[in-house]
């Protein structure tokens, strides 16, 4: 397998408003960022993922850009971006730009063209279609609830939105359009900045014709149409020549409905298209048939089922990222372990379960603090356009129970995972010394960053040591991954193989304490524990081991 340093990396995620404030205005700053460099250099992670900074009317958080090329000013200026470029890069770190460029904002410069008029030079760089007698183009719902078409009185059309009616979705069948996006690229990457995650990048082809989806409903979900398009290799192809292949850097694509097969030729080892994408798959274990807010419990034996098939179907073929949670996503710790007794316990398992898989892991800021979810208790007192549109779509119009609706929020809502990041356990956290954005997690006077660092049994410096042990071990990056004991209910254990080296990883995902029994076929005389979230006196003997509440272990096997 070809090393490459992108496969070796850790990469860090930093949603800048909720990071760290450095002006007191109580939303998180470039400054605030840069002020940081030396936490994030002692946690040893290689590649600062930032999301989106760009100028923006902020309808979704900044997912929304009115301009490629300037700094919003809630984050500063962009002599502010390239003080932090410079930092990270005298540290020996990257960084990795958030690239949204299936949508723009409704008041970037090109759709403030394109709606003027029907034969305006800009028309054409977005989707415009005339209704079908007085109703929609076609019966596609947006991501975010409600059609995805808005009609825009000036030309009697309707242009289309796949999120909020706020970004419109770039057109590209255009070649101006793409040739647009792929010079505004290469001006990032040579000021310096070293990839990018590009946000829902196998949406930017949709079918041709743009049919309705079937079943007659009135507004029904199209994403067949729309996800992993009938042109987007094609797309994504031209991209890499264009730009990606001219520079060593790193590509992430985040990519909502796509399968292994997919995945194989985003992440493909010709280096055609992308370095590897996000999947979704594992995120919807505890999704029931009503989607992401019809929570159900998840099992261990359907998060094995999907973690194993990305690991075997990519083998020798594309890379894995590995992520449990992120802006989008609620907290880890709080989804999959245990945020109460076993706080500190699960939270290392689950980060020793991830790092220890082939891929490069993500760690979404504060998850190596074990910072949890955050319930409420007003509907008022969130901020997601998301989490807003659904509890009036659901409560307010439709009548359901609110206190269902909430408890449904305090599992899957965005902003689990936006509040702000918990430095100290000073007022607001140590994040702001004005009113946040968004209130600090109450939780904050135990979990911070200060007592953290300050303590060497911390989540902080358990990860510190998974990332070390990545730079010192090949086969933590390059080895085979296999699955034992499929039909565990209880345990997730795997082995990693190279060359005549393995790696024996066993996870208890209970607060039980439970046997485990280390299969015949792999020989123990010469096994080291690498690495283990509590004190091991039986290092030696791993035939039989009793696994703690959330134990997790690592053994290196030569």
């Amino acid at each position: 397998m070809e090393k490459k340093w992108w496969k070796e990396s850790v990469v860090y995620q930093v949603y800048p408003r909720s990071f760290k404030d450095s002006n007191g205005d109580g939303i998180g700053d470039l400054k605030g960022i840069t002020s940081k460099l030396d936490y994030l250099q002692n946690l040893g992670v290689d590649v600062i993922w930032l999301s989106p900074v760009y100028k923006s009317p902020n309808d979704d958080n900044g997912y929304d850009i009115s301009d490629y090329q300037a700094v919003m000013d809630d984050f500063g200026t962009m002599e502010d971006l390239e003080e932090l470029l410079e930092g990270l890069h005298q540290r020996e770190m990257k960084l990795m730009m958030d690239l949204v460029v299936n949508h723009s904002s409704d008041e970037h410069n090109w759709f403030v063209e394109s709606r003027k008029s029907k034969d305006n030079p800009y028309r054409d760089y977005y989707i415009w279609r005339k209704g079908n007698d007085n109703q929609e183009p076609n019966n596609w719902t947006s991501f975010f609830g409600g059609s995805a078409w808005q009609y825009d009185k000036a030309t009697d059309e309707y242009f289309l939105h796949l999120f909020s009616k706020k970004q419109p979705d770039l057109n590209w069948e255009n070649p101006k359009l793409r040739q647009e996006v792929y010079d505004m690229m290469k001006w990032w990457l040579d000021k310096g900045v070293d990839g990018f995650r590009m946000d829902v990048i196998n949406l930017i082809s949709k079918a041709d014709g743009l049919p309705s989806a079937p079943g007659g409903k009135r507004y029904d979900w199209g994403g067949d149409f729309f996800m992993n398009g009938p042109r987007v290799h094609e797309y994504l192809q031209e991209m890499n020549r264009e730009v990606l292949s001219k520079y060593d850097m790193m590509t992430v694509g985040e990519s909502p409905g796509a399968s292994t097969e997919d995945a194989k030729k985003y992440a493909n080892y010709d280096d055609t298209e992308l370095n590897m994408i996000f999947t979704f798959e594992h995120m919807d274990i505890d999704s029931g048939p009503g989607g992401k807010w019809d929570v159900k419990p998840w099992k261990l034996a359907d998060l094995k089922e999907v973690m194993t098939k990305w690991q075997k179907e990519l083998e020798g073929e594309g890379w894995n990222s590995l992520y449990l949670n992120n802006h989008d996503q609620p907290r880890m710790v709080s989804r999959f372990g245990n945020d109460k007794e076993y706080h500190d316990q699960s939270a290392k398992m689950l980060g020793t379960f991830l790092h220890m898989m082939q891929g490069t892991p993500y760690i979404y800021q504060g998850e190596e603090l074990g910072m949890t979810n955050v319930q409420f208790e007003s509907i008022e007192e969130y901020n997601d356009i998301e989490i807003q549109n659904m509890y009036r779509e659901k409560v307010i119009e439709g009548g359901d129970d609110h206190q269902k609706v909430m408890e449904a929020i305090y599992v899957k809502g965005r902003d689990n995972a936006r509040t702000p990041v918990q430095w100290d356990d000073s007022k607001n956290a140590g994040f702001t010394t004005g009113t946040p954005w968004l209130k600090v997690n109450p939780n904050y006077k135990t979990i911070n960053a200060k007592e953290a660092v300050e303590n060497e049994d911390s989540i902080f410096h358990y990860y510190k040591k998974l990332i070390q042990l990545r730079k010192e071990h090949d086969i933590i990056v390059y080895g085979n991954y296999d699955l034992l004991l499929a039909d565990d209910e209880k345990i997730y254990a795997y082995t990693r193989t190279l060359g005549d080296e393995r790696l024996l990883v066993i996870c208890n995902f209970t607060a039980e304490t439970v046997d485990f029994v280390t299969p015949e076929h792999i020989n123990y005389d010469s096994a080291q524990l690498l690495i283990g979230n509590y004190e091991h006196q039986d290092k030696k003997d791993v035939s039989s081991i009793k696994l703690k509440p959330y134990e997790a272990r690592v053994y290196l096997i030569k």
